[in-house]
């Protein structure tokens, strides 16, 4: 009786714990969703359409130059306070962009765009916060049911775009404009809740910096290289083809209402499914995540050549789909790792950055055809990850568990 009371106990705990975390998840998608995901068609706006994919560049390569300061920021002061600075830089990166966006002043916009990428370097990395309140066994189920409180983030901001268009009307301004301030909003709601959060024993500072290996020794463990590739790779495509469809869908005619939508079909696969797709990779271990999501990020670069919104729905959900496999796979395993963890987002960041910017140029030679099927062969990279997992079925490696953990 005693042990059951005490596991129910430790249970409540890891709830109470997690609700912040899933909360801001929330919050920051829906920041997302409504401001620097539409940055390109600001762009187009402000009469730079040439230089579309300038701002997904600037916002990956200032999470690039981010993530691995605030993984060591977190490694020396915990998590709660470095993700509690994330989120209040995203604040002061999404009034910036909203102020010069409506000015029509590009340089201020992209420097709006490089703070909230810089932002998003740290607070990423709340998936390895939520993956640390649970026992190695559940990791891949908190990841999940992270990723699906991001849908309900996705959702409520869609469902607000009406309100978001009026409030662009009464600022005078478009409503691509005004969700920029609506972000804002929404990230310090954020950092609000990260300030309360309470994170167990082994998040503490003192407790993360005895536990952290050296780098290069880091990176020498099987697995750890194979996860950041797969990462890396995943990130790289699904943010070039998430940052530039909504440009496609806007050539096409498209609406806002219907590249809303679009959104919304990519936020559905990259997070709806988590409840399932966690869980799967729990049972069914790394190889299932990196080969199942490379099979639908080449399937969503494919369909992305079909004609008419119904098919662009579909590649961006795909898109978002195949990413979720590859990333929970590769967080799950990389949480054990807190040394490698800033590093491979970085990598990410990197890859997103070089690719939406050469997207944007290639776009402008060749057409989006050349890009869906650059992307597609890119897309088999994690393939080489699944091969290089080894035989292990769960994919977690062999060290101490944290405390806390329940």
């Amino acid at each position: 009786m005693t042990e059951t009371a005490s596991a129910r106990s430790l249970a409540r705990s890891a709830v109470g714990r997690l609700f912040p975390l899933y909360g801001a998840q929330a919050l920051a998608t829906g920041a997302t969703t409504v401001s620097t995901i539409l940055a390109s068609v600001i762009m187009s706006g402000l009469g730079r359409e040439d230089l579309s994919g300038l701002p997904a560049t600037l916002i990956s390569a200032a999470a690039a130059l981010s993530a691995g300061l605030f993984g060591a920021l977190m490694l020396s002061r915990g998590r709660r306070f470095g993700l509690t600075a994330a989120f209040a830089l995203g604040v002061s990166g999404a009034l910036t962009g909203f102020l010069g966006a409506r000015a029509g002043l590009v340089p201020v916009f992209l420097m709006g765009a490089a703070l909230m990428g810089a932002a998003q370097g740290g607070y990423q990395q709340a998936r390895y916060a939520a993956a640390e309140c649970v026992a190695p066994e559940r990791r891949g189920s908190a990841l999940g049911l992270l990723m699906l409180m991001s849908v309900a983030g996705s959702l409520l901001i869609t469902g607000a775009s009406s309100g978001v268009e009026q409030l662009g009307v009464r600022l005078g301004t478009s409503a691509e404009i005004a969700g920029w301030l609506v972000a804002a909003a929404l990230l310090g709601v954020a950092a609000a809740l990260m300030r309360a959060w309470t994170p167990p024993a082994s998040q503490e500072p003192a407790a993360v910096r005895t536990a952290r290996p050296p780098l290069r020794k880091t990176f020498s463990i099987a697995g750890v290289r194979s996860a950041a590739l797969g990462l890396a790779t995943a990130q790289g495509v699904m943010v070039t083809l998430m940052s530039l469809t909504p440009l496609r869908a806007h050539h096409a005619g498209v609406d806002h209402a219907g590249v809303a939508g679009l959104i919304s079909a990519h936020i559905a696969g990259m997070f709806g499914f988590g409840w399932l797709t966690g869980p799967l990779v729990d049972r069914l271990g790394m190889r299932f995540g990196y080969t199942s999501g490379a099979v639908l990020l080449v399937a969503a670069a494919l369909s992305a050549l079909g004609p008419g919104t119904p098919w662009l729905g579909a590649s961006m959900f795909l898109l978002g789909l195949g990413w979720n496999l590859v990333f929970v796979s590769g967080s799950r395993f990389l949480t054990r790792y807190p040394a490698a963890q800033g590093v491979t987002d970085s990598l990410g960041y990197v890859a997103s950055g070089t690719g939406t910017l050469l997207g944007g140029l290639l776009i402008a030679r060749a057409g989006f055809p050349a890009l869906a099927l650059t992307c597609a062969a890119l897309s088999l990279l994690p393939l080489l990850s699944a091969w290089r997992a080894g035989k292990r079925s769960t994919g977690v490696p062999p060290s101490p568990e944290p405390s806390g953990a329940v």
